[in-house]
């Protein structure tokens, strides 16, 4: 058995139809030091997250009547669970249902059958990325990034458009523009993006950071065939182009 729980422990929602997973994944969860929820599909999920105060959910791909991707996108467009942590089960393992819930909004995969022991791996990297970001800043803390009109509030964790509409993000698209907005017009490799987004290192087939950039140029309304606020650099990386102002 696992030993180092994590430090604050984590209420942890399983989303499962199969009986069996669901209860071994509960178990194994419960004894790493998590509280641990357990939901058979999207009706149970949503009345557990409006009933407990729930902060990372374990979501599988293949539900009845609602799958996973449909259940992830209602949660990115809900303001109140817009940044919940999602680790998404793939069942099938191919890529393209990985390529899809990372579309959804997901903040990481694993395809089934797993090692509980990644699982947990997963979760706490999520966990610890999550909390280097707090949800509740009070007024003397909170800093605002400005740039090219857009404004990212990190006392309110909301991007606000020129035009003053707040725009949802997922948690990762949230700590993936305040890694962009914390070295602008520096390019950064996707290593180095991996690392400070999920807290380990790029596989060479892993496209989830190429798929949250994209999310993130769609959010920001930066042309995806000719990018100017996000640019790619050819064979090194990405880059944030406009200058930033951080204010206190």
């Amino acid at each position: 058995m696992e030993t180092n729980a994590t430090p604050l422990t984590a209420h942890i929602l399983v989303v499962d139809d199969d009986r069996e997973i669901r209860q071994l994944v509960g178990d194994y969860l419960r004894k790493n030091g998590f509280r641990v929820s357990l939901a058979a599909e999207g009706r149970q999920m949503r009345e557990m997250l409006e009933a407990s105060h729930i902060d990372f959910i374990v979501l599988d791909l293949m539900l009845p009547g609602e799958d996973g991707l449909t259940l992830c996108r209602n949660l990115r467009a809900t303001p109140t669970f817009a940044q919940m942590p999602v680790l998404m089960l793939t069942a099938r393992g191919e890529p393209i249902d990985r390529v899809i819930g990372l579309e959804m909004g997901a903040d990481d995969y694993l395809p089934k059958p797993f090692e509980p022991r990644e699982l947990l791996a997963r979760i706490r990297n999520i966990l610890r990325r999550a909390r280097a970001l707090p949800d509740n800043l009070v007024p003397s803390q909170a800093r605002s990034y400005r740039f090219v009109d857009w404004v990212l509030d990190t006392g309110l964790r909301q991007l606000t458009s020129p035009q003053a509409v707040v725009v949802p993000l997922s948690g990762a698209e949230y700590r993936l523009l305040q890694i962009f907005l914390d070295h602008p017009q520096r390019v950064l490799n996707r290593d180095q993006l991996m690392d400070m987004t999920k807290g380990r290192d790029a596989d060479p087939f892993d496209r989830s950071i190429d798929l949250q950039i994209s999310r993130l140029r769609q959010k920001l309304g930066d042309d995806a065939r000719a990018p100017t606020l996000i640019k790619t650099v050819r064979n090194e990386g990405y880059i944030l182009s406009a200058p930033v102002t951080m204010e206190p």
